[in-house]
């Protein structure tokens, strides 16, 4: 079983992190994402009661685990009945064989063991957090059930807004200003995995503690950590940046620690180190997991001091630096293996965020695709303004294993194949080693008639009416509305989400 100082220590690093919150979605996903670390949990679901009837229960975040179970179920069923009728923690070694439950909510469903406690606010179970599965066939014992109190003791009086609670139970709205924020630095992107990702650094921007950016290669980790650190307090200060897998072992104390003169043979001058140089700004270390063993436990040291001492010194020096680790590997699989020290993963890991592949937000893949259409057709002087529909399809159907950064690749290998006058990039293009799948996609791809997905369809036509019935209202949201029959809330909303404006 871990560490217990590391799950207390773990509720202190939450507390401090959700004191700097003001994004209730950011709030929940902090939640449930530290619950699964502190807990060893397989899955965390915070659930929450509808504030206006009291009478369904709706999962409005959910981390990890490969299945998901239904938005909203009764509040009588199972756990969560259960929990919120006693207003006691309730622990399971096994649902399965729980004489308490004869049909429980996760039946056909892998679940062994089961953790779930409160949350309270003023007195009043509003709803409860649930963890699934220990890890490694574990089960969850009574010191977790104990713990978890506490930890909701923490969490509660961060989900007390009512009119928020409310919204989850309602579509979101689509973050307008917070996309053309980000879209400024380079971040482009529409979908909810997306926004979610803003909504993410947002937050971090605005706490001063580590950050753990975990994502596969080409997703723009570094781009996101220097976003994080511009709209810090420390923006005014540098943003240092070192990729630890590439530097030889026998150079990597020297490069982020520094050196005296002397200090080994070539050392002709006092040099600073990367923490030194980023002394009152932020240190962005990528590929975190392979910093070799031995550097592993002095950057520890580092982290928990707040000092450097430069090879060949013997004098030890203060810096005030935020580090930001990132990796594309999976850093608690090197934990586990033996390859990296549990007690650096835990200082790293405070405030974890799970960057999407591009694979994860496929609408974003033509947003992007045109930015670096207009960015390479200007820097080569091209006339290059518009895709083939027949390539489009294509970069939106491909896997893109490289993430972000393949894409950029392959839009700009067919810009500078392309003619210096042509408009259109055309599948003629197609670089040599991609033609045969390409040729292959649209041989066999279905036609773009069934390019979006049914809800995109359904949207769109719920845009097309909602705007005829404005239209024969002269624009009068309250007629439109009756027209409808819905109510004039519910259409301030749904123009909201649509974002249907009055024409000019």
């Amino acid at each position: 079983m871990r560490n217990e100082n590391f799950k207390w220590q773990g509720i202190t690093d939450l507390a401090i992190i959700l004191s700097e919150q003001n994004n209730f979605a950011e709030v929940l996903r902090i939640v449930c994402q530290k619950a699964t670390d502190l807990f060893e949990a397989e899955s965390a679901f915070l659930m929450l009661a509808n504030p206006q009837t009291g009478q369904t229960l709706k999962t409005i975040f959910k981390e990890g685990g490969e299945w998901i179970e239904e938005h909203y179920h009764p509040v009588c069923a199972n756990v969560g009945g259960w929990v919120l009728h006693y207003r006691q923690p309730f622990l399971s070694a096994d649902l399965q064989q729980d004489a308490r439950f004869a049909a429980n909510l996760f039946s056909g469903i892998p679940v062994r063991s089961v953790l779930a406690a409160p949350l309270k606010i003023e007195g009043a179970v509003v709803g409860y957090l649930l963890l699934i599965n220990q890890k490694a066939g574990e089960t969850f014992e009574e010191e977790d059930l104990i713990l978890l109190q506490r930890y909701n003791a923490v969490v509660s009086p961060y989900i007390r807004n009512v009119q928020k609670l409310q919204e989850y139970f309602e579509a979101p709205v689509p973050e307008e200003a917070l996309l053309a924020k980000y879209r400024a630095l380079g971040l482009l992107g529409k979908s909810r995995k997306f926004i979610e990702l803003l909504q993410s650094i947002e937050a971090a921007a605005r706490c001063d503690v580590r950050i753990y950016l975990k994502g596969e290669t080409g997703t723009g980790k570094e781009l996101i950590a220097r976003a994080i650190h511009q709209f810090s307090h420390r923006s005014r200060q540098k943003f240092v940046a070192i990729d630890c897998g590439a530097i030889p072992e026998n150079l990597i104390e020297s490069e982020l620690f520094g050196h005296t003169k002397g200090a080994f043979t070539g050392a002709s001058r006092e040099r600073k180190g990367l923490f030194e140089e980023a002394d009152g700004g932020t240190l962005f270390m990528d590929e975190i997991g392979n910093l070799p063993m031995s550097m592993q436990s002095k950057l520890m040291r580092v982290l928990q001091e707040g000092e450097i001492r430069p090879i060949g010194g013997n004098v030890s020096r203060k810096i005030n630096v935020r580090t930001i680790a990132a990796t594309s590997s999976a850093l608690n699989e090197l934990v586990q293996q033996g390859e990296f020290r549990e007690d650096l993963f835990y200082r790293l890991h405070v405030y974890p965020i799970f960057i999407p592949s591009l694979a994860e937000r496929r609408e974003d893949i033509a947003l992007i695709a045109n930015f670096y259409l207009k960015k390479f057709a200007a820097e080569q002087q091209k006339k290059a303004e518009t895709f083939h529909e027949s390539i489009l399809r294509y970069m939106k159907n491909r896997p893109w294993p490289g993430n972000v950064r393949e894409l950029e690749n392959f839009v700009e290998r067919m810009i500078t194949m392309a003619a210096p006058t042509a408009a259109e990039i055309s599948g003629k293009l197609i670089p040599a080693d991609l033609a045969s799948d390409f040729k292959e996609f649209t041989s066999t791809s279905a036609s773009p008639e069934w390019e979006h997905s049914l809800t995109e369809k359904l949207q769109s036509y719920e845009e097309q009416v909602i705007r005829k019935a404005l239209e024969e209202c002269n624009w009068n949201r309250s007629r439109a509305a009756k027209l409808l029959k819905i109510s004039e809330s519910n259409m301030r909303f749904r123009m909201a989400k649509l974002n249907i404006t009055k024409p000019d």
